[in-house]
């Protein structure tokens, strides 16, 4: 298939996070959000490098320990939760597991005895006329953070400890 000649914007893109639960996934499709979900420290094999010197010259480069790419994404304020038994899904509540919520059962990707509660994050950009492109990070472990403005806004980063897919 030949490279695309139309350039991606924010329209074009969904964010989807969905928690470990088998064999449905809990999950919620990000609702207006601003469209600049961005990944960083994207690496071949996620690993750092490692220079080696013979007396002030390079003479090795080696890869060495695991790397883990982080994530933002912004969002506009519209609910903060749904603690009061009914079905509606938040942006905090997906990422807090907030008790109360529909995302109180919530499973962590690493598994329903782990320790920390991580996410996957799936980043679907359409491409115009038919087709689509993904970025799937797994075990995600995320935080939100609320602000007052015009309009109130949610920040959400995480960090990926799993796989990173490219589709």
């Amino acid at each position: 298939m030949p490279i695309s000649s139309v350039a991606k914007n924010m329209r074009d893109g969904t964010l989807l996070i969905e928690d470990g639960t088998a064999p449905t996934a809990l999950d919620l499709t990000v609702q207006y959000e601003a469209g600049d979900f961005s990944i960083s420290g994207l690496s071949q094999g996620l690993k750092d490098v490692a220079t080696y010197l013979d007396r002030g010259d390079l003479f090795s480069v080696r890869h060495t320990n695991q790397t883990f790419p982080s994530l933002s994404f912004s969002a506009h304020l519209t609910d903060i939760s749904d603690t009061g038994g009914g079905a509606s899904e938040t942006l905090p509540d997906i990422i807090m597991r907030t008790t109360g919520s529909p995302f109180a059962a919530a499973v962590s990707t690493l598994g329903a005895n782990a320790d920390v509660y991580t996410l996957s994050l799936k980043w679907t950009i359409a491409e115009p006329g038919g087709g689509t492109h993904t970025v799937t990070c797994d075990d995600v472990h995320c935080s939100i953070d609320m602000s007052e403005g015009d309009p109130n806004s949610f920040s959400v980063s995480g960090t990926v400890f799993g796989s990173i897919t490219l589709t």
